[in-house]
């Protein structure tokens, strides 16, 4: 059994390396028999006889827009060929016949799909033709090149690969040549897109390199090469067409950066950056440059085809210059520098030793993970300085030997990244390459500030307390680490001295509320910042006065209130029944029943000589009243008050003379009641009427209006006789307050 199963195996294995041989063997004859065919579908050659392939294209002609500049050259001993050019509308299929009349050889290849085609041929003349076909053999044009294989000149080029650079206004070319041609001189002629003739020829002073100037930034140009004829270079064909697009003369415009720290990655971050180009379809892409501040090489130059870049460095300062770029130009670039960003923990500390060393010192447990470090120091405002080094033992490094001394009273800033590498510590690129360990700052000398604290201003001044503020003392004039403020301030009285105080502030604050201060009191402050060293300049002395105190007594206010509310509830009816107590109010004729019954004008022409007597009864009160002053003040007093008084009575009689000309008729009785006034004052005591009543002049109309119908005053068109009695009367009434006053007794027995 055991044996019948390895002769198994082993025809098994027989049949299988079998079939894999037949297999081999038949994919390669298809190889070699497929070969030919696909040969003969594109490019066949035949051999032919000149009078028949001459008679079978002979409607072919030379034209300018079909297949032209066919020439043949030779590149070596037994390298000829021939180059053409292809027509305006042509297949790019060529027909191409090389004849030797004095040989009898004839050759035709067809399906040529290139402008070139190697030659063959023996020390006779030769003719070639090339055919191109548009449509069909119907159309077609040809080029056609005669000559000899010892007068084949020895043509060097075009060259290999052409390198057009645009400088401002200049275009840079670099050329490099095919070995067997060898370094050349090089001449270049160019246009600009569109024009169909070509600018003067420029030909290079040195070998594979030429300058074309005075060129318009914003065109674009075709260009064409060619080596400059020599002996060893009889033939020097152009070569193809050039395109240099326009020079990219802006810069790309920085949009956004943003900082973010990595939390999974300590001392490291993510610096995202994105920019826009304000020219589109110019460019190919941008080029971005990224190194460091302290000179650390290497510049690692990056490419990408969008507008961001996404960085992950450490904590050290750096600096990227953007640009655009194309195939013949590069824009000016636009500079972005990545500021230094501070780490102190203190888990880096610094000693200095002197002027050119000083020592680091870091945690023993980094020793353990990382050997490769770097250390860069700097000041304020300058690149800085950096030096790499290897430490597996020590958790400290002494940097002796400066190349630039440290200064003193100049603050530095030392940090120290860890690098992952351990066989070379020096940085082979920049993205993602180092974390920062620590910073720590220190200064070789310290000093005291040199400079005091600016913009010191108050606010809030109250009775007693005020807030301070000032402005930080620059670091450069600091010359030592701040350690406070110290602010002094006394009360300022004019030649006289006061006690002077002085509290102490935090380095890092820029106000302080004084507090316990006297009122209405000027103060005089003066800040200074102090160091290890001392106290640095004072500012100047700058005053403030507290608010002053007002004597306020809560209980005062309350009764003022209290009163000012009764008044404003209470005060109105009260004056209201005041007034009319004091100063009772007359009665409108107007609106007494007696008008409401007059009948005729002639009643309304007596009320109207009423109206006067009424306001002779308002003034009995007055006259009363001088009266009692009279008897109390000397004669000389009372005779220089009596002009105010009669001032008030003929205001009084003016108003009701306002009221009776009403009308409008009554005018020229109010005049002659004047002038009666004035003449009739001695006829008071004669006068028939008296009256008991206190509103007289309803009286008198009472009295006199029964006896002024009866007398047929309502069919009286002027004036009665009767009325000018009337008004005699009234003018005895008002006379009887107009007169003299009466000596006392004569005033006695009248009240009696």
């Amino acid at each position: 059994m055991s044996g019948g199963g390895e002769r198994s195996g082993e025809a098994e294995t027989k049949h299988c390396w079998l079939g894999t041989y037949m297999h081999v063997v038949v994919v390669g004859l298809m190889l070699v028999l497929d070969a030919p065919v696909f040969t003969n579908v594109h490019v066949s050659a035949e051999k032919c006889k000149p009078k028949n392939i001459s008679a079978k294209y002979q409607h072919c002609g030379i034209h300018p827009d079909g297949v032209h500049n066919l020439d043949c050259f030779r590149k070596s001993k037994k390298d000829e060929k021939c180059t053409w050019e292809p027509g305006v509308h042509g297949s790019k299929s060529y027909t191409f016949i090389l004849q030797q009349v004095d040989k009898a050889h004839c050759v035709a290849y067809y399906n040529l799909t290139k402008p070139n085609q190697k030659l063959r041929i023996f020390d006779y003349n030769f003719t070639v033709e090339v055919i191109e076909s548009s449509a069909g053999e119907a159309n077609c044009t040809k080029a056609v090149f005669s000559g000899s294989k010892k007068t084949l000149k020895r043509s060097c080029g075009p060259p290999s690969k052409v390198l057009p650079t645009r400088t401002p206004g200049a275009l840079q070319v670099n050329v490099t040549w095919l070995k067997e041609d060898g370094n050349n001189r090089i001449s270049v002629r160019y246009r600009a897109l569109g024009s169909r003739s070509w600018n003067e020829t420029v030909e290079s002073q040195l070998p594979n390199a030429a300058m074309v100037e005075k060129l318009t930034p914003s065109l674009v140009y075709v260009v064409q090469i060619q080596c400059v004829t020599t002996a060893e270079c009889s033939q020097c064909p152009w070569s193809e067409n050039y395109y240099v697009p326009s020079e990219l003369t802006t810069q790309p415009i920085i949009v956004s950066t943003k900082y973010a720290d990595i939390m999974q990655k300590t001392g490291c971050r993510l610096i995202s950056i994105t920019w826009k180009f304000p020219v589109k379809d110019l460019y190919d892409g941008y080029r971005v440059t990224v190194w460091k501040e302290s000179g650390e090489p290497p510049q690692e130059q990056l490419t990408t085809s969008e507008p961001e870049i996404r960085l992950i460095l450490s904590y050290s300062a750096y600096r990227l210059n953007i640009s655009a770029y194309n195939n013949a130009s590069v824009s000016p670039a636009a500079t972005h520098v990545i500021p230094q960003h501070s780490f102190g923990d203190g888990r880096l500390n610094a000693t200095v030793h002197n002027s050119t060393a000083f020592t680091i010192h870091w945690r023993a447990d980094r020793v353990r993970k990382y050997v490769c470090y770097v250390v860069e120091w700097m000041k304020k405002g300058h690149s800085g300085w950096y030096q790499s080094f290897f430490e597996d033992t020590e958790a400290s490094k002494t940097v002796s030997s400066l190349s630039e001394h440290l200064e003193p009273y100049t603050r530095y800033r030392v940090t120290l990244h860890l690098r992952p590498n351990k066989n070379t510590c020096n940085m082979k690129h920049i993205n993602n390459s180092e974390s920062t360990y620590g910073s720590t700052e220190f200064y070789h000398t310290e000093g005291s500030p040199v400079s005091a604290p600016a913009n010191v201003s108050f606010h809030n001044v109250t009775l007693n307390s005020a807030t301070l503020q000032w402005s930080h003392i620059p670091e450069e004039d600091l010359r030592g680490f701040l350690l406070g403020y110290i602010i002094y301030y006394t009360e300022h009285h004019y030649r006289e001295a006061s006690t002077a105080h002085n509290v102490t502030v935090d380095p890092g604050s820029t106000s302080f509320h004084l507090e316990a201060l006297k009122s209405g009191t000027a103060y005089q402050v003066q800040i200074c910042g102090f160091t290890s060293e001392g106290e640095g300049i004072r500012s100047n002395p700058s005053v403030f006065k507290t608010d002053q105190k007002v004597n306020f007594s809560i209980r005062g206010a309350i009764a003022a209130f209290v009163v000012v509310a009764s008044l404003l509830a209470f005060g109105s009816p009260v004056i209201k029944r005041a007034k009319a107590i004091l100063w009772p109010r007359l009665p409108n004729p107007g609106h007494s029943n007696a008008v409401r019954k007059i009948e005729s004008p002639g009643q309304l022409k007596l009320l109207e000589a009423l109206a006067t007597l009424k306001v002779a009864e308002e003034w009995d009160t007055k006259s009363f009243q001088i009266l009692e002053m009279e008897a109390a003040v000397p004669p000389q007093t009372l005779s220089s008050m009596l002009p105010h008084v009669r001032t008030c009575e003929d205001d009084t009689l003016e108003m009701a003379h306002a009221w009776s000309e009403g009308d409008g008729d009554s005018a020229a009785d109010d005049d002659t009641a004047d002038t009666l006034l004035d003449t009739q004052r001695t006829h008071f005591q004669s006068s028939p009427f008296t009256f008991a009543g206190g509103y007289t002049t309803m009286e008198m109309f009472q009295q006199l209006t029964p006896q002024w119908v009866a007398e047929g005053g309502s069919n009286i068109k002027g004036e009665p006789e009767d009325l000018t009695v009337l008004k005699s009367v009234r003018l005895d009434y008002v006379r009887q307050f107009s007169t003299s006053p009466p000596s006392d007794s004569e005033f006695t027995s009248t009240l009696l």
